[in-house]
C-alpha cells in the first residue's frame, strides 16, 4: 500500500526532471520580455535606424538622448539572453538598419550557460543579421566588466574569467571578418585589476550615470 502512494509522486518527479531546460536559457520569454518584444514590433521602422541590441545594461541608457539622434532605437530588454536575441531578431533586421550595437551575453553565463556556447551564439546573431540585412554595420561590445565587492548579483559577478575568454574570442572573430569589435571593457575597469571602476556602478552590474557617458564616449567615434 505504501508503495502504491508513493509511486504517483516519483512519477511526478521524474516527469518535472525530464521537462527541465537544459541549458538554462529556454525559460528568457518572462512578462517584461514580451511587454517589450511586443511593443518593439509594434513601432513603425525608420530609414537607417540606429539599434541598440542586448539587456538590462542596454536597456538602461537613454540613447537617443546620449547622441542626440532621433535615429537611434533602445532595443534592450532587461534579463535576456543570447536566445533571446536570437528569437527576436527579424523585429530588428525587418528596417534594415544602418548600424547594430549589440552587448549580449553576461546574463547566459549567471545561468551557467557554458562559455563557448555564449561566444558561438553572439557570433551567430552576427551571422543572423548579416545575412538578413547586409548592408548593415554590426559592432559586437565587449561584455562589460563586474565587480563582486557590492555583493549583489553572484552569478553574474563571479564570471570575470569567463566574460574575459569571450572578449578575447569575440575581437579574433570580429578581426576576420568585417564586423567591428568595440572594447568597452578595459574602459569601464579599475586601473589594477579586471573588475568594473566602483565609479561606473552601484551594484556591481549595472551602469550609472558617469558608466553610461564613458560608454558614450567609447562609441561615438562609430556613429
Amino acid at each position: 500500500m505504501k508503495l502504491l502512494k508513493i509511486a504517483p509522486l516519483i512519477f511526478f518527479l521524474i516527469s518535472q526532471l525530464y521537462n527541465m531546460p537544459v541549458s538554462g536559457q529556454e525559460n528568457f520569454r518572462s512578462t517584461y520580455y514580451e511587454q517589450r518584444r511586443t511593443l518593439f514590433e509594434s513601432l513603425p521602422d525608420n530609414k537607417r535606424e540606429i539599434i541598440f541590441l542586448g539587456n538590462s545594461i542596454t536597456d538602461g541608457g537613454e540613447w537617443s538622448e546620449l547622441f542626440r539622434n532621433k535615429r537611434i532605437k533602445n532595443r534592450g530588454i532587461s534579463g535576456d539572453v543570447t536566445e533571446g536575441v536570437l528569437f527576436r531578431l527579424d523585429e530588428v533586421t525587418n528596417s534594415k538598419p544602418s548600424k547594430v550595437f549589440l552587448l549580449i551575453g553576461i546574463n547566459d553565463l549567471a545561468r551557467s550557460v557554458a562559455k563557448e556556447t555564449v561566444f558561438n551564439n553572439i557570433c551567430r546573431i552576427a551571422g543572423e543579421i548579416e545575412e538578413r540585412s547586409p548592408k548593415t554595420k554590426i559592432y559586437i561590445q565587449s561584455i562589460l566588466p563586474v565587480n563582486p565587492a557590492f555583493g549583489k548579483f553572484e552569478g553574474h559577478c563571479s564570471k570575470t574569467e569567463e566574460v574575459i575568454w569571450i572578449n578575447e574570442k569575440l575581437d579574433a572573430f570580429c578581426s576576420q571578418s568585417k564586423i567591428q569589435f568595440v572594447d568597452l571593457f578595459s574602459h569601464l575597469k579599475n586601473d589594477d585589476d579586471n573588475f568594473m571602476n566602483p565609479l561606473f556602478t552601484n551594484d556591481g552590474l549595472h551602469l550609472t550615470g558617469q558608466g553610461y557617458m564613458v560608454w558614450a564616449d567609447v562609441i561615438r567615434p562609430f556613429l
